[in-house]
């Protein structure tokens, strides 16, 4: 699988409260949570992102709660991935269930900037900034984990 768009940047301890709302969380409709997708962090975020683009940010993206309304409500939105200098364990978990890319790579996270085009290879684990014109290299998933992404997440792949 391979992404390219534009960076939409995040910092650090970027949390599922803030990923998607609780007062959304009465839906788990994937269209609706899209609609509210970061909005107490950037409240244009949903109006902006477009299908493919990747979301990077800081450390510990997604932590707090266990909610798969968040990695839901990201690749409801459009955004084809998200690279981080690490995530929250459990959130790193809910995205491969529901589908959604993920990847950690310090260097691309901590270069990129608001705006940039990036594209991420899953099966090879190269980033590139095309922006700055710079490469990165982070390690792939396994082939069965990169399945369950392509096919829209671990129900999906089971059937």
């Amino acid at each position: 699988m391979k992404v390219v768009g534009k960076v939409f940047k995040f910092g650090d301890n970027v949390d599922t409260d803030v990923i998607i709302p609780a007062r959304y969380l009465n839906t788990s409709d994937a269209n609706e949570l899209a609609k509210h997708c970061m909005e107490d962090i950037d409240p244009t975020f949903a109006n902006k992102v477009r299908r493919g683009d990747i979301i990077v940010a800081g450390e510990n993206f997604g932590c707090g709660s266990s909610r798969e309304h968040a990695p839901l409500a990201i690749k409801s939105c459009g955004a084809a991935c998200v690279i981080a200098r690490s995530f929250a364990r459990i959130f790193f978990r809910n995205s491969i269930n529901i589908g959604l890319a993920i990847t950690e790579c310090g260097d691309a996270a901590d270069d990129a900037e608001n705006g940039d085009e990036m594209s991420v290879d899953m099966a090879s684990g190269e980033i590139v900034n095309v922006t700055k014109g710079k490469r990165y290299r982070t390690m792939p998933f396994p082939e069965e984990i990169q399945q369950i992404i392509s096919r829209g997440g671990l129900m999906k792949a089971a059937k």
